[in-house]
């Protein structure tokens, strides 16, 4: 935390599991002072998170009465169409409406540190000073779909700690990491101009989970042809045929420290989707599908770390044998393994 108050944090190097969660942890005090908008103590929570502390489960149990309020916002796109400058543009917009604001903006990891590579606390210095913008950078840490793996135990926290809306920037990603879908209630797909044909748009798997298309860098040439490319995709059919369904409008922005053409119209938008979300039924669906996928990646952690357990164990051994003599096959081991656990 800086002296004049800024909520930016900084994502410390990967430590091994529980090392640095032995220390005594006051869950409960944390919890509070974080809900009363105490960013060292957000920043605390999250670390415990990224850490795997002993006293995640606690931290958990602590923030589930507070959560559930946040909308959260996601940013993905190709390297280089300007996600984090527009995350930028749209903080000023919430701030401006009177929002708190919270950011995770998942970067690559560095292959020394395993911390983040590039930084967002450098390129969002224009919320220095402002209490009611929280902004952590996360390093991916080798985890696919954009994200970090402490990612939606992250967004918990800043829910719990009072946060309006929470902006999610997944790293640069590609056709098939699409994580990013599955955590946001809704998702911005970020393009710009000259970054690919009608073909290449009509086939990137990324733009099949917009809620919203942004056209950003709208000012450089090709930006129409962007948007017709855009709505050739829609016009093919798929998702966006379903009756009743939403229709993902397309905005052209020029976010940039000088201007934040187009950011209005995007927040609008963003609204409008809030809106039929609720109305739907489809928000709450997410929502649900949202709490399911975590509940699920916890127990599969949960159920390959007691398998580690049995890595070198005479039981293990046994099954690899019988496998190796065809005495039986991996499925009925597999089946037998996991009933022993």
């Amino acid at each position: 935390m800086t002296s004049d108050g800024l909520a930016v944090q900084t994502d410390a190097p990967a430590a091994p599991r529980g090392r640095r969660g032995r220390r005594s942890v006051d869950v409960p005090d944390l919890v509070a002072r974080a809900r009363e908008g105490d960013a060292r103590s957000v920043a605390r929570l999250i670390s415990l998170v990224e850490d795997a502390s002993p006293a995640l489960r606690e931290v958990a149990a602590a923030l589930a009465p507070h959560t559930g309020h946040a909308q959260v916002l996601g940013l993905t796109g190709s390297p280089g169409v300007g996600k984090s400058t527009t995350t930028t543009a749209l903080v000023r917009g919430l701030r401006q409406a009177g929002k708190r604001v919270g950011v995770l903006a998942v970067d690559p990891s560095s292959p020394f540190s395993g911390g983040a590579l590039l930084g967002d606390r450098v390129r969002m210095q224009d919320h220095a000073g402002d209490d009611g913008v929280f902004i952590r950078s996360m390093a991916s840490r080798g985890h696919l779909g954009g994200l970090s793996w402490a990612t939606p135990q992250a967004l918990r926290v800043l829910d719990a700690a009072g946060c309006d809306v929470v902006l999610i920037e997944t790293v640069g990603v590609g056709q098939s990491e699409l994580e990013i879908a599955s955590l946001a209630d809704t998702t911005l797909v970020l393009v710009a101009p000259g970054m690919g044909d009608g073909i290449q748009a009509a086939k990137a798997g990324i733009l099949e989970v917009a809620d919203l298309f942004v056209v950003n860098k709208a000012d450089r040439d090709g930006a129409h042809q962007a948007v017709r490319d855009l709505r050739y995709m829609q016009s093919l059919g798929g998702r966006y045929a379903e009756p009743g369904g939403w229709r993902p409008p397309i905005v052209k922005t020029i976010a940039s420290r000088e201007t934040d053409n187009g950011i209005d119209e995007v927040l609008a938008r963003v609204e409008e989707h809030r809106l039929w979300l609720e109305s739907s039924g489809e928000g709450q669906r997410r929502r649900a599908e949202r709490a399911a996928r975590e509940i699920e990646a916890i127990a599969l952690a949960a159920l390959r770390e007691r398998i580690g357990d049995l890595r070198g164990s005479t039981a293990l051994d046994a099954l690899a044998a019988q496998v190796v003599a065809g005495e039986t096959d991996p499925y009925r081991a597999a089946d037998e393994l996991v009933a022993r656990l």
